[in-house]
């Protein structure tokens, strides 16, 4: 028989010191500690000491035992696999007999432990686990109990599937109505597990939950009333999650969890309030909410606007009260500032107005676009609560009931926007933002007196007040833009301006990022007041700390995409490019406030085309320095891992952006920068990197760089093309949607030379364009690609005319005027007149593509004539007007008079749309901390 191991006292004693040192706040010695644990490491039984200092010196105080059980912990996580077994073996029993230790510490910390260990697949080899604690649940003792439960409650957490798996043997048959048992035990906190352990499973639809759900749902009413906040939290959360799977159980109960959840939605505890607001988050997406929720809407939009309001801790976190709330002068901590990501750029094409993707709140395009939101920074609080969730929820109630809620809402805006407490008034213009989205239609008529009584908050006393209005008028500045500018769009703006280069640094960002919202909806409308915009942008440089910076960085970005070239004149140049060198000059190739930089210049680049020209060379050399930094680092790191780290690929992202930028703006001008630099062969790294952000970013520069020098391309084709016809995989939406439209602007400069490429590519774009449920960006490049490979190659794409021509005509018909469109009608034509039994099938959905053209060139016009009246003579005279009858009224929308050579029946041509952007360059980003799209 093998002898129990004990430890020699000599080395207990030093590990004892060791972790008594390591609680020391002297960083020297946390680090000297932090070096001995690791050499320790080495000794096979260093971790049978740590679990012994855990389980069995209960005369050492508690947090030098917690202490020994964590590092224990990350001993397990990191190195499990290379202990010996007589160790494992015995950190597991010594787990096992400490899971009832009196102090709910080490318990905690026990349950931790032996989590880690069945993270690490131990379950299926430690098979008396779940047999052992399901025993221990039994325990007279309630230690026992209670640390069995939450070692459960962490692996139902961690490995749910796995127990819901055969190899197992499914042990959630016995576990979930062992659970249910315990939902009416004296304890509490026992009772607060057991619904916890039952609710991992609700999600995945457990087969062995779902046999007792009946119960489970029973048990649940029973303890609605529980007086432990927890119990109730937990209870608010698993009919939440019910009503997500489980909806046709609820229903017969729905009238009364509608009336349980308002008051839980008031609870006193704000863990439990805040849960119970999900509720109706979870509500509105079922199709049920209207006909079950309407009738108590009276009852509930009171509560969520009382939600939204800020407690009593929120005001003194932020020191909303003070009236002296200037703090611009105060450094931002590091901790103020969220962690930066960069979003690369992608093609995108705009649409016709009235095509079905445009609303009153101006929504953004992108078919993935990041939204944060302007409350969504509070400082000090935490990033989701019940103020959030209620503006939440009034939103999506908002989408749901429409113009419908209004009645019931405009009382209390009534009261709230006009009330003495300036806590109360801020939370009914929150509410007012809060439901512009949906409800904009049923606004409309009273926007002409609510954005003036807005344009006044912005000078209220109280910063809170002026942040969220800047960010209430931002959510209206679709229909702002649209009225006179005298009465609303030049004294919204001028306020916002004012508010940028307001003294309290939470105003700054709030009106930064509502007036990058105006501009987007704005666009050249803001040409005529350019001078001021820019002196207050400027101006802003010297005012703003480190985090609003980042933000000014998108509002300067945003304009600049929003007036393009209008920003090209030299008195607007000299205001704008001397604080941005300043701040590129500033900046090391390692700091990360790069990106935002990067991504504002790049949009500035665009803008001013010739204009950047003074400030391309040293824009231009840097950025192919930090690619070629990155790409080095990263193969340093490949190479020897242990001695470089891997490098932050967002610099080379962003500076691949920027470059496109440059590309864009300049065009040829960018000639002599490429060919004296080694950018192609960066480039074809770049374009096989395996992180698809790069290649996103790659292929984006690349279609950039065929339209400005194609003559640096035109060689690397070969090796570029292969690359670009293996990333046309949607499952990667933004890396194939660049791909595909670089494929486009190659064939249309390389001509009938990409005939021998066209069987690389060919078959898989047919795939994407007929593919379910493909993204509408990348069905519209994808349709352009097609169509331009037809117009440089017809007789090598027309033979399978027929698999793609419908879903062609239908991708393109709601898309501007503009030259890829041009380029693609031509490509489609040319096909036609190849292999006109291609589109027989679908000729009717042809017609209604070529009508959605506004003004089509003459000879592009003569084509699409043609193709008609061929048609027409094959069909026969006698037979035209009956078909022509049957497909204008089920297909033709009749916008253009392309046809009126042919008999038809008369249409009303509206008037032109505005010409297309051939790109969309407003990026959103995740470090910002608020944007136009939410509020919350």
């Amino acid at each position: 028989m093998k002898m129990e191991w004990k430890p020699e006292q000599e080395g207990l004693r030093q590990i004892l010191t060791l972790l008594k040192e390591s609680q020391s706040p002297d960083t020297a010695t946390q680090r000297a500690v932090q070096q001995k644990l690791e050499e320790l490491n080495k000794y096979p039984d260093f971790n049978n000491y740590l679990i012994f200092v855990l389980t069995k010196l209960v005369t050492e105080e508690e947090p030098t035992r917690s202490l020994s059980g964590l590092i224990l912990k990350n001993n397990v996580k990191a190195h499990y696999n290379n202990f010996l077994p007589e160790v494992a073996e015995f950190i597991k029993r010594e787990c096992l007999s400490a899971v009832g230790d009196p102090s709910p510490l080490i318990r905690a910390t026990v349950g931790i432990i032996i989590t880690t260990i069945a993270s690490k697949g131990e379950l299926t080899s430690w098979p008396e686990l779940l047999p052992a604690l399901c025993q221990m649940l039994d325990s007279q003792d309630y230690n026992v109990c209670e640390g069995a439960f939450g070692a459960l409650q962490k692996i139902c957490e961690d490995t749910a599937e796995l127990l819901d798996s055969d190899a197992l043997n499914r042990p959630l048959n016995v576990l979930i109505p062992k659970f249910l048992q315990f939902f009416r035990h004296s304890s509490p906190k026992i009772r607060c597990h057991a619904i916890a352990c039952v609710n991992y499973f609700i999600m995945g639809r457990t087969q062995a939950l779902m046999l007792h759900i009946d119960s489970f749902i029973e048990n649940l009413f029973h303890l609605a009333a529980d007086e432990d906040p927890d119990v109730r939290k937990n209870v608010c959360h698993a009919l939440v999650l019910l009503l997500e799977v489980r909806l046709d159980r609820l229903i017969p109960h729905l009238p009364n969890i509608i009336e349980y959840m308002l008051i839980r939605t008031q609870d006193p505890e704000e863990g439990v309030a805040l849960e119970a607001c999900e509720f109706w988050l979870s509500l509105a997406e079922q199709n049920v909410c209207r006909e079950v929720l309407g009738p108590r809407l009276p009852a509930l939009l009171p509560v969520l606007v009382h939600g939204m309001r800020y407690s009593e801790m929120d005001v003194i976190l932020l020191r909303g009260d003070r009236d002296d709330d200037a703090d611009d002068a105060e450094p931002d901590r590091e901790s103020d500032i969220r962690p930066r990501f960069h979003k690369p750029r992608s093609h995108t094409v705009k649409h016709n107005a009235g095509a079905g993707d445009s609303n009153m709140s101006g929504g953004g395009e992108s078919d993935d676009e990041d939204e944060g939101g302007a409350d969504a920074d509070d400082g000090s609080l935490s990033d989701w609560n019940l103020r959030k969730c209620s503006a939440a929820a009034l939103d999506v109630l908002a989408n749901v009931f429409g113009a419908d809620l209004l009645p019931v809402l405009f009382p209390i805006l009534k009261e709230t926007l006009f009330h003495e407490d300036w806590v109360i008034k801020e939370s009914g213009i929150l509410a007012l933002g809060a439901v512009a989205d949906g409800c904009m239609g049923g606004m409309v008529p009273h926007l002409p007196d609510l954005v003036p009584y807005l344009v006044c908050c912005l000078a209220e006393r109280k910063a809170l007040v002026r942040a969220i209005t800047c960010w209430t008028l931002s959510r209206y500045s679709h229909w702002i833009v649209s009225q006179s500018h005298d009465l609303y769009l030049r004294p919204v703006m001028t306020e916002l301006l004012k508010r940028v280069l307001d003294n309290n640094k939470r105003v700054q960002e709030a009106a930064c990022s509502a007036f990058a919202t105006l501009e987007e909806e704005a666009c050249t409308e803001l040409v005529p007041y350019l001078g001021h915009i820019l002196q207050t942008l400027v101006y802003a440089f010297s005012k703003y700390q480190h985090k609003n910076l980042l933000i000014l960085y998108d509002a300067i970005g945003t304009l600049a995409d929003s007036v393009g070239h209008h920003l090209n004149k030299p008195e607007y140049i000299n205001l704008l490019m001397p604080p941005l060198i300043t701040k590129w000059n500033v900046l090391k190739d390692e700091d990360k406030d790069l990106f935002p930089l990067l991504e504002c210049l790049s949009s500035v680049a665009t803008a001013l085309q010739s204009g950047f020209l003074p400030y391309c060379e040293p824009v231009f050399r840097r950025c192919v320095s930090l690619i070629e930094q990155t790409l080095n680092q990263n193969i340093a790191n490949s190479q020897s891992p242990e001695q470089f780290e891997a490098p932050d690929k967002d610099f080379m992202i962003v500076a691949l952006d920027l470059l496109s930028g440059l590309a864009e703006g300049l065009d040829g001008h960018i000639d002599n920068l490429v060919h004296n630099s080694n950018l192609m062969q960066l480039l074809y790294q770049c374009m096989r990197d395996p992180m698809p952000e790069v290649r996103q970013s790659s292929f984006a520069l690349l279609g950039d760089l065929t339209k400005a020098c194609f003559q640096h391309v035109h060689m690397y084709i070969p090796d570029f093309l292969p690359i670009l016809g293996m990333n046309l995989n949607p499952e990667l939406i933004s890396v194939c949607n660049n791909a595909t439209w670089a494929i486009g602007e190659i064939s249309i400069k390389l001509g009938p030379e990409t005939s021998k490429y066209i069987p690389l590519v060919l078959s898989h774009l047919v795939d994407i364009i007929n593919r379910p449920n493909t993204p509408k960006t990348l069905l519209e490049n994808t349709a352009i690609t097609i169509g331009r490979l037809g117009y440089v190659c017809p007789h090598d794409v027309a033979p399978v005319l027929h698999q793609f021509v419908r879903q062609w005509c239908t991708s393109l018909r709601n898309i501007r005027d503009n030259d890829e469109k041009d380029s693609a009608f031509r490509g489609i034509c040319q096909m036609i007149q190849v292999n006109p039994g291609g589109v027989v099938p679908d000729f009717m959905f042809f017609c209604d593509a070529v009508a959605s053209w506004s003004h089509p060139k003459d000879d592009l016009k003569d084509m699409c004539t043609k193709i008609l009246h061929g048609f027409k003579n094959q069909v026969g005279e006698e037979n035209w007007p009956f078909i022509f009858k049957l497909w204008g009224t089920n297909m033709i929308s009749g916008r253009v008079d392309i046809m009126a050579s042919l008999p038809q029946p008369s249409r009303t041509v509206p008037t032109n749309h505005r010409a297309i952007n051939a790109r969309s360059r407003r990026q959103q980003t995740v470090w910002m901390s608020s944007s136009s799209a939410h509020f919350y």
